[in-house]
This record gives C-alpha cells, sequence and structure tokens, in this order.
C-alpha cells in the first residue's frame, strides 16, 4: 500500500527511508533561542512516527533576522544542545535536516530588541507594518558568511543536511522581489543581479560543505503579490539554485502577505501540487511538495503521478506525528486528521504562544502528557458522543478502562455534525470518521437513541461518568423570537431548509458569518459546473464570476459589536471576511435589533431606529451550556466529570484537550 510514498529516495548521496518530510514550522518552545525537552520531545515524536526528513526550524544565524523567538545557531556553544538533537531523530532511522532563516523586512521590531530590520532596499512592509533599513555590500557578505558558518555548525551538530529558507516573503525573497529590490549595485536590477544574493550563498556553502553534504532549499513556487514572481519566472530561480548546487527543492506557495489563502480549509487538498510540479519540470533534482497535504492517498497519487518526489506533511505531522507508521502499516483510517483550522498551529504562534494542536492534545506537550495503562480498570459511562465525550471515552478505551458511550441521537458526533456543514468546513467530519475507527478498534460499546436518566445510571452504576451533553442555542431577549420567520442556525445547518430571497442572520460571530456564507452560496455555481463551462469556453469570465459569487439569497448580517468575527483566529478571519464581501454579504455592525414580526427586524443603529424586511430571521446568537444530566448526577454520589460545552460553549480544541485531560485523570 502507498508503494510510491514509501519507496526510498537518494538526496546527493544521503538515502531517505520514504517521501515523507516534516517541514520547518514555527512552534516558540521557547523565549532564549535554545533548544528545551519541549523540543527534543516534539522532534523526537517525529522521528518516531516514521517520517523520513525532519526538518528542525526555523534557526537563525543572528539577532536581527530571527529574534529572541527562534531557535539560533549563532555561535559554537550551542553545537551540543543540537547535537543531542540530532541523534534523537537518527536514533529512530529519520534524517534530520535544518532550516536556516532571515526574515529581513519581515522581522518585528519589538522581537528584534526594537532595532530597525534590515533588507536589500529601505521598502516598506505591508506585513510588519515598518520600513526597514537598506543593507550596504559589507553587511550583505557578513551575513552571507553567517550562513555558511551556521551550516557549518550543523554539519559539526550532526545534522544530514541543511535547507536554506527562501519563501515566504523572507530576506532571499526581498532580494528576488522586482518591488522589494529597489538597489541599483550588483545586488539589484536585473534578473542576474537580483539573484546573485542567494546564488552566492549556495555556492559558498557548497565549497566549505564540500561535494557529498546535502543543501536543499524551499521556495515559493509563486509569491502570489501583483507585481513580484509568479509561476513563468519561478523556474528560472530554481535553474540557477540547481547550477549553483542546491541538491533538492521544497516547493510552498507564496508570501505572508499574499491575499491567496495558503493553508486554510478553501485551499483544496494539495491545492498546489501544480507549482512543484511547475518547478520540477524545470530541474532534475528532487522536489517536495508542499501546503494542505493531508491524506495517504493524496500524497501517494502526487507522487505517483509525477507532480513531487516527496511531501511535506506539517501540520498533519502536528496532528498525527505517527501519520507515516500509521500509512505504511495499513491504519490509515486511525491516523488523527488535520482539518485546516490553523487554530493551535497559526492562531497560537501569531500571538506569541507556543504552537499545539486542536485535533492532537499530546501535540506540543510530548513527554507531558502520557496515556499511561491504568492499575485498576473501572466502569466508564460517557454520556453524550461530542468531540469532548468520543476524545474522553477512546483515551478511557487506551488507558485499560472499560467504556460505553450512551447518546440521545441516532448518530455520533453532536455538534460536528452542525459544525462540518457551512462551506469549507466539511474536513471537521473527518472527526467523526476517526473517533468511529478508534471505537470500532477498541470496541466501545455505542448505545444510540439512549437518552440517560438517572434510572438508566442507577442500573448501570459506573464507577466514573464522563458527562459530554453540549450545549443548545442561546434565545436572546429580543421581543418576536417565536415569530414564524425565526429559525436557528443550527436547524438551517442541520436540515439544509429551504429559504427565500432575503435572508437575516442575527450574530456576526463564526456560527452567524458561516451561516451567511452557507446561505448565501445557495445556488451559485458548483466547482464541477465551473470547470465544464470554462473548459469549453461557453460564458465569459467575467459572466462565470457573477455566477460563482451570486446565489439565490441575499444575505444581510446583524451584529452588535463594532466589528464581526470577534472569535475567529487571525490566521483565518481575513479569508472570512474576504468571502463575505465576494457573496455580497451586508454587514450590520453596531446594530442592536429590538424586535422582529412577521419577517421585518427593527433595529437600532447610530441612535436611530430603522426596519428591513425579510423571508427568514436565522438566530445565531450563540449558545448556552446544556447542564440537564449534571445538575442530576450531583444528587447519586457517583464520581463524574464534565467536558466540553457542558461546562463553558467553547471551541473543539477546548472539547478535545477537555476529554483527553478528564480520560487521564479517572
Amino acid at each position: 500500500m502507498y508503494e510510491n510514498l514509501f519507496s526510498p529516495i537518494t538526496i546527493n548521496k544521503t538515502e531517505i527511508r520514504n517521501r515523507t518530510v516534516y517541514p520547518s514550522l514555527g512552534v516558540l518552545f521557547s523565549q532564549d533561542r535554545r533548544l528545551n525537552d519541549r523540543y527534543y520531545n516534539y522532534f523526537h515524536e517525529k522521528a518516531k512516527g516514521g517520517t523520513g526528513i525532519v526538518i528542525v526550524g526555523p534557526v537563525g544565524m543572528d539577532q536581527l533576522g530571527s529574534g529572541f523567538l527562534t531557535l539560533s545557531l549563532t555561535s559554537d556553544d550551542k553545537i551540543p544542545s543540537f547535537q543531542k538533537l540530532t541523534s534523537l531523530i537518527k536514533q529512530e532511522g529519520a534524517k534530520s535536516w535544518i532550516q536556516l532563516f532571515h526574515a529581513g523586512a519581515y522581522s518585528h521590531p519589538m522581537l528584534i530588541n526594537n532595532e530597525t530590520p534590515i533588507a536589500p532596499s529601505a521598502v516598506y512592509s505591508k506585513y510588519t507594518k515598518t520600513t526597514p533599513r537598506e543593507m550596504t555590500i559589507g553587511e550583505i557578505q557578513d551575513l552571507q558568511e553567517s550562513y555558511v558558518k551556521a551550516a557549518l555548525r550543523s554539519q559539526e551538530a550532526g545534522f544530514d543536511g541543511v535547507e536554506i529558507l527562501a519563501s515566504a516573503g523572507y530576506l532571499i525573497t526581498q532580494f528576488l522581489s522586482p518591488l522589494k529590490n529597489q538597489r541599483t549595485d550588483k545586488y539589484g536590477g536585473n534578473f542576474e543581479n537580483r539573484i546573485r544574493f542567494p546564488r552566492e550563498i549556495i555556492e559558498m556553502c557548497r565549497d566549505r560543505l564540500g561535494n557529498d553534504f546535502p543543501i536543499t532549499i524551499r521556495i515559493a513556487g509563486n509569491d502570489f503579490v501583483p507585481g513580484n514572481n509568479t509561476d513563468s519566472e519561478i523556474p528560472e530561480i530554481a535553474k540557477v539554485y540547481e547550477k549553483a548546487g542546491v541538491d533538492a527543492i521544497s516547493v510552498t506557495g507564496g508570501w505572508h502577505e499574499t491575499h491567496v489563502p495558503q493553508m486554510t480549509p478553501n485551499l483544496p487538498e494539495a491545492g498546489f501540487s501544480f507549482l512543484a510540479q511547475n518547478i520540477k519540470n524545470a530541474v532534475s533534482i528532487p522536489i517536495m511538495a508542499s501546503n494542505r497535504i493531508s491524506t495517504p492517498e493524496a500524497a501517494e497519487k502526487l507522487i505517483k503521478e509525477g507532480y513531487t518526489d516527496m511531501v511535506n506533511l506539517g501540520r498533519s505531522l502536528i496532528a498525527d506525528p505517527h501519520w507515516a507508521n500509521k500509512a505504511r502499516e495499513g491504519r490509515a483510517a486511525e491516523i488523527r486528521p488535520c482539518v485546516a483550522c490553523l487554530q493551535g498551529c497559526m492562531d497560537e504562534v501569531m500571538t506569541g504562544q507556543p504552537a499545539s494542536c486542536v485535533g492532537n492534545p499530546i501535540a506540543g506537550f510530548e513527554g507531558v502528557r502520557e496515556i499511561k495503562k491504568c492499575e485498576v480498570s473501572k466502569s466508564v459511562m460517557v454520556i453524550g458522543s461530542g468531540i469532548g465525550g468520543l476524545e474522553s471515552a477512546v483515551t478511557a478505551a487506551q488507558a485499560g478502562h472499560q467504556v460505553e458511550i450512551y447518546e440521545k441521537d441516532s448518530t455520533i458526533g453532536g455538534q460536528l455534525n452542525i459544525a462540518g456543514v457551512p462551506p469549507h468546513k466539511g474536513e471537521l467530519f473527518r472527526f467523526i470518521d476517526y473517533y468511529q475507527t478508534m471505537i470500532e478498534k477498541y470496541k466501545i460499546p455505542v448505545h444510540l437513541n439512549t437518552e440517560v436518566k438517572p434510572e438508566l445510571i442507577k442500573e448501570k452504576n459506573p464507577a466514573h461518568i464522563i458527562v459530554a451533553e453540549g450545549a443548545e442555542p442561546l434565545i436572546p431577549p429580543i421581543k418576536g423570537m417565536d415569530d414564524h420567520s425565526v429559525v436557528s442556525a443550527w436547524k438551517v445547518l442541520r436540515e439544509n431548509m429551504t429559504l427565500g430571497k432575503n435572508i437575516a442572520v442575527i450574530g456576526g460571530g463564526s456560527v452567524g458569518l458561516e451561516t451567511a456564507l452557507f446561505a448565501a452560496m445557495k445556488g451559485t455555481l458548483t466547482p464541477e459546473a465551473l470547470h465544464f463551462l470554462f473548459t469549453y469556453e461557453a460564458e465569459s469570465v467575467e459572466r462565470l464570476r457573477e455566477l460563482m459569487f451570486n446565489g439565490i439569497s441575499k444575505v444581510t448580517v446583524f451584529e452588535m459589536l463594532p466589528k464581526v468575527g470577534k472569535d475567529i483566529g487571525k490566521s483565518t478571519k481575513w479569508v472570512v471576511l474576504g468571502n463575505l464581501s465576494r457573496y455580497g454579504i451586508k454587514l450590520h455592525t453596531s446594530s442592536k435589533v429590538l424586535s422582529i414580526k412577521n419577517g421585518k427586524i427593527t433595529y437600532e443603529k447610530d441612535g436611530e431606529e430603522k426596519e428591513e424586511q425579510f423571508d427568514n430571521v436565522i438566530l445565531a446568537a450563540g449558545s448556552k451550556a446544556n447542564k440537564t444530566i449534571s445538575n442530576k448526577i450531583e444528587q447519586l454520589g457517583i464520581p463524574f466529570t464534565p467536558v466540553g460545552d457542558c461546562i463553558q460553549p467553547g471551541k473543539i480544541n477546548h472539547a478535545i484537550h477537555g476529554g483527553f485531560l478528564a480520560a487521564l485523570e479517572i
């Protein structure tokens, strides 16, 4: 199974056991630029999981280019700590790589002691909202030498290869950019001059590291920034890198400041594989594809069909570091899914917090959170099969307890069955598939269509109870909530209701906005129809775009706060807001709904009372904890632990992590 994915490959003269790669991702596990146990455990687990190459990084070469939150290899005294790490990785059969990093104009001043960042030219950075200082020729040459010295230290530390980061809008791409590089000396101007900086770094590293030490580079297959390098120019850049001495090229998407989403769930799985194929067609060295490759089936197909030679699994290996072993052993259904939510791996990091994973409560806590076999096996009743209940049930069973799940509905999954309905949220259903697999593996009895009452609890008399009874829609104190036009967002999503032409959504949080998009997309072109019409030029591009974004219903969102999407993470909020605009969804912010009567909404905005008429009014004003069972169990004297929304409505990670920790405490 997956014979191409798990065949060996050679980079330079180094053989790698399979085609899977854990790429460098910032995780912020220290604030002193040094490795620690959290890093050791994290990377060790990736290697234990069967990954071919584990890339450590990003690793800085100086404070100005990386800041205090990034690992560094700036001096020889740091080599022993990296030697310990490479030993841990290689003892598990994986190859260890290191990624050398310099942010250039993307360095945030607050992370570099409020110094001014350096860059090819003093061109304002939209990403950091800062104008950097132009580098002198001397500084360019000193920095090139810093790359070489860091590479030599990496070699001494036992790394099997070095990757140079030349993507995402960081320093090297700034030199390559016609927009960011305004120099008039030999490092600016025409293509040959703009590529001189990275070309010389590669040549210097090759000369000093020797011919047999692998050097790879990570590039953007398309900057996705107007006026910058596209997938027409970048193959020429790749050719220069190959000639300079690079042994493999890792291909990702655009810059951080691009308006093209790079990792969010609206990017189809392996949606940027064409960028890898484009580079592969231009060079003769191995290529690594990146971005939203999450299943073994997709990875195998990319390699088999010639898009790439290797696959970067990034966040998929945060969600499940044993991805490779499970796939190789025919246990792909047991892989904890990455659903591209970005809540733990990106949103946390973007606020300066250590990386974690919504769906994997051990990620980032390796060596601390651990499932140990229990000394005494207890009977455990899990009430509710939402995601918190499912996680606690599986974890308790893995620990050796006798677990049974009781669910009042006809299927497991709870609110996941609703949460996965809005546009681009369908990957959440993969959680249900995963837990169903684990339930079957550990032979956990599931009692569907069973409402738990005190009499049943007394009859079963469990040693411990996990209560995961979830939440229910919150009904705000608005006059007319019983109006015939009013329906809850939960009902709209669950039943895929027929809606009218003019729709109101009360509530501008994540649920309200996702429901608004769900309603606005009804009647728009499907991807299949778009592909057909575009193929046969049946409509103009302008008309196709119109048909893509204009559906049956016009949607208006009412939100009391000045802005919508308060509970949406930074890494995905801009995508959601952009889609609201594309689908013509009207936003009434700072608007308090006063009453609803026969579909007419009366609301107050800027001290003025206004009215609008709608066919349907969708209520998405939040949810409240359901404590029906919890309140009754307290009187039975049986130990119990509430998990998930029945404590307080929250995000998926609260339910999964809470369910996991609750099971460990049984």
